[in-house]
Formats: C-alpha cells, structure tokens, sequence
C-alpha cells in the first residue's frame, strides 16, 4: 500500500511544482510588481504574472525547462517501507513526465543520450534526513538549467571572513546577469566544507519566502544582502530595475580554521517546489499547495494584477 501511496504522492507534488508556484512566491512576484519602479521592469513581471495565470488555466507547466529533479525525503524511523521509496520516486518521475507533461533532462553525459524519461544515474537526485517518527515527508524542487548554471562555489580566505562572502554574493550575482532570469531567489551557505556548502545553499531554497532565519545574526546578514543585491540595478529578465532579488535565505555550518568556503545557489523566479507529509496510517497531506491546484480545478479568482 505504501508504495502505490509514494509513488501516487509524488506524481501529484511533480505536477503542482511544474505548473502551481507556491502561494508565497506568487505572493513575493506580486510585491514586486507593485514596488518596481523601472517601466520596462514593471512590464517583465506583469508578463511574468500572466505566465503564471496561463499555466494554471491550461494545465501546463510554467516554463519548457521542466528542470532537473531533486527529491528531499525527511523519513521517520518507524515509516513502513522505507526500502522502496527511491524505487517508487523513479516510477513517479517517469508516469510525470509522461503525462504532466515534463520535458525530458536526462542526458548521459559521457555519450550525449537523453533517456527520454528524466532518468538515471542519480537522476532523479534524493537526499534523505532520518528523523524520529512513523511518517515520510516529501519535497520536490525542480530546478532549471539558466539557474543552475549561475550557481557558484568558491573557497575565500577565512581571514576575510563575512565581508567577502558579501562580495562574492554580489560578485556572483553581476556576473550572471540576466542568466537565472531574475528576479531570482538566492540560496547561499558558507562553512562546512565545499560539498555541504553547495548542499546546504540549494536546500536553503526550500525554505518559504519570507520567513527569516531564526538566528537574528544570519536573518540581519540576510537583510543586507538582499539590500545589496537589489542595489545592483540588474532588475527583471535582466533589462533594469530595483528587484534583482525576491529573496535571500543564508544558512552555514562549523568550518575548519584554515577553510572559509561559500556557495551560492540561484532559482530563477519560478520557484517551483512542492511537499507533502505520508502517514503511516495511509493519509496524505499536502502542504505546500491547495486542494483544487492538486486536481488542477482552476479558481475566476485566480487575476494576480488587480
């Protein structure tokens, strides 16, 4: 029962993530339409708010680049079945791409050959937690090829400390430019070591627009690099304006006193993410998205610009 139950769950987080944006990240588009300045900005983003109503109303992804796919699992200890997820997260990924539909990603990079189903070697990606409970949450991102390709790694010197992780962040973000199609949203970790880091910056893209990190330290460093990011005047698609940026979540880890590394891991504005929390008593709660974009009734409220 479980498996049918996973692969059923994560068939319907797939499509809300290729076609439903979160409500928060409806809601951050939304204020940032109505505090850009730029003409030429304003207008990206009400183009970009039509897209979003359009694929809602068709049934229809976002954007032709369906992304690479990453499952985060958090998996309580005592949740049946545990051994079968990954197999039943696979299946998903290829009924998905069939019917929402998916583009397929998947590309052997040795030979050049899609597999035509968004799978393979570590495709779809998973990355589990192990808690204490009888439940198995999942979470969906999908995450576009411009993003992924302006996200950055780097090692800094730990005597520089914080100050030049802001410059690498603003660095980073000027030299992509218009590539991630901002406004985007940043995910940047440092500590650890380099491959936590970059681990740690894309899950902190999970993380709801809006809710600070709890450390009043990190959410003030995530205020001045908001600020500073915006400062840039790179603005909407690139073409100028004050928002550069819906949101900025800074997460780190313990370093070693000889190391700084940082990363910076971009989304594009589509932030396209979905969860849901299986009970081990068979029920399924959604929590990312409503009732009616799961079976894909579209609501007449449904006009962002007003």
């Amino acid at each position: 029962m479980h498996v049918n139950l996973v692969e059923e769950t994560a068939c319907n987080l797939l499509k809300q993530a290729a076609v439903h944006l979160p409500e928060d990240v409806k809601k951050a588009l939304i204020r940032a339409y109505n505090s850009e300045e730029s003409e030429v900005g304003k207008s990206q983003l009400e183009a970009i708010l039509k897209n979003i109503e359009l694929a809602e109303e068709n049934q229809a992804p976002i954007c032709q680049d369906t992304g690479t796919i990453t499952f985060y699992i958090k998996a309580g200890s005592d949740f049946k079945m545990l051994r079968h997820v990954e197999e039943a997260l696979v299946t998903a990924v290829r009924r998905a791409t069939r019917h929402v539909p998916l583009r397929p990603n998947a590309i052997n990079p040795i030979n050049g050959r899609n597999s035509g189903d968004n799978t393979g070697r570590f495709s779809p990606q998973t990355i589990w937690e192990v808690v204490a409970g009888d439940f198995l949450e999942l979470t969906v991102m999908l995450k576009g090829g411009g993003s992924e390709n302006a996200s950055a790694l780097s090692t800094l010197l730990p005597s520089d400390g914080i100050k030049e992780l802001k410059k690498f962040v603003v660095e980073t973000v000027v030299r992509a430019g218009a590539q991630p199609c901002p406004p985007v949203i940043l995910g940047i970790a440092f500590g650890g070591n380099v491959d936590l880091t970059m681990k740690l910056a894309k899950k902190a893209l999970l993380r709801p627009l809006g809710k600070a990190n709890p450390d009043p330290e990190v959410a003030r460093l995530e205020a001045e690099l908001m600020d500073a990011v915006n400062s840039t005047g790179i603005g909407p698609m690139g073409l100028g304006g004050r928002i550069t940026t819906l949101g900025v979540h800074v997460d780190y880890a313990y370093r070693h006193p000889a190391t700084f590394p940082a990363a910076v891991a971009f989304s594009c504005w589509a932030l396209r993410r979905a969860s849901a929390r299986i009970n081990n008593d068979g029920s399924v709660e959604y929590l990312t998205h409503r009732d009616d974009e799961l079976y894909g009734h579209v609501s007449s409220e449904n006009t962002f610009i007003r």
